[in-house]
């Protein structure tokens, strides 16, 4: 029985913060693309994995964060330029939205900050303080971070996710985006499907398989002229292969790619044809919560196992007790 995971990574503001110039764009359809996305989801009622920065759950901030041992500079932008835009800085009312749902959304970590773990300038403590705070903020919202989607998709510091209880995280993509992805997929007929597989820290990598907005711009322009949007293409693809096999196919995007009706319509032909195929079929929607459970109940990670030809310890204690269920 294969699956279809989505994936969001969730940020507003935060996801550009640290860049000069920030895409306008961008930043401010943030507010309407996850309005937008929590929509078409409810419409189809497709379960999704939405990775919130932390910092959008507190309701006010003075900016500084004196106790987060964050480089110099990192918070230049909220203290400056953007000390008037709290609809960039925080989003209770959003959060609370995935959370009231009627459809079974996962709430999952994107860092407090947005930080980059592979970055050199993001060190240990660094790292650590930002699941620390993340998973405080969960707590009073009577949440658990179960999965860990790294911003920017710069993976390290896996072993602080370990520490502080995360079961699974967004590993790289085997697909590269854009034109040359398109080409590997429809030329080279390459699956778009993914291998969950417990690492050497006992968690959960849920690989993606494509990203949605990876092929935009004149090509996707000129594309679309001609034939159809690539994207929806792509996941047709993918999704079909799911259907057929019992592996995963896991999609991913952010709220803010939203940037025009064009780009709503997409997400809507996908959904849409997801929601047609799972009817036709066996296929499921999971999300990154539910593979790292399945991955545990098929017992990948209850005894020493190999990836990639390395030795990996017992999967941890978060994993486990999703296997149990809880």
């Amino acid at each position: 029985m294969g699956s279809v995971v989505i994936s969001l990574d969730a940020e507003l503001g935060w996801g550009f913060h640290d860049l000069d110039p920030a895409p306008t764009d961008r930043v401010e359809a943030g507010r309407r693309g996850w309005e937008t996305m929590l929509e078409l989801c409810a419409e189809y009622d497709v379960p999704a994995t939405w990775a919130v920065v932390g910092h959008l759950m507190l309701d006010s901030c003075d900016g500084r964060h004196a106790d987060h041992p964050a480089p110099d500079g990192w918070f230049d932008r909220e203290r400056g330029a953007w000390r008037d835009r709290e609809d960039l800085r925080y989003c209770p009312e959003l959060v609370r939205a995935i959370l009231e749902s009627d459809v079974d959304h996962e709430f999952a970590s994107h860092s407090f900050s947005h930080a980059l773990f592979g970055r050199p300038e993001t060190d240990h403590e660094f790292a650590a303080a930002e699941l620390e705070r993340s998973v405080e903020l969960a707590r009073e919202w009577n949440q658990t971070v179960d999965s860990f989607i790294y911003p920017r998709n710069d993976i390290g510091h896996r072993d602080v996710l370990a520490e502080y209880g995360v079961a699974a995280y967004r590993g790289r993509s085997p697909t590269p985006d854009g034109i040359r992805g398109l080409f590997d997929s429809t030329v080279r007929s390459r699956s778009l499907l993914v291998e969950p597989a417990v690492d050497e820290y006992g968690l959960v990598n849920v690989p993606a398989s494509l990203f949605l907005f990876g092929f935009e711009g004149p090509a996707r322009t000129v594309a679309e002229s001609v034939w159809s949007d690539p994207m929806v293409t792509m996941a047709r693809r993918g999704i079909d292969e799911a259907a057929a096999s019992d592996g995963t196919f896991h999609m991913w995007l952010h709220p803010n790619n939203l940037t025009h009706e064009r780009d709503d319509e997409r997400m809507r032909a996908v959904l849409a044809y997801l929601d047609k195929r799972r009817a036709e079929t066996d296929l499921t929607v999971e999300t990154m919560a539910d593979v790292a459970r399945r991955v545990a109940v098929q017992g990948i990670g209850g005894n020493t196992n190999s990836v990639d030809g390395r030795t990996i310890a017992p999967c941890h204690r978060r994993v486990a007790e999703l296997g149990d269920g809880k």
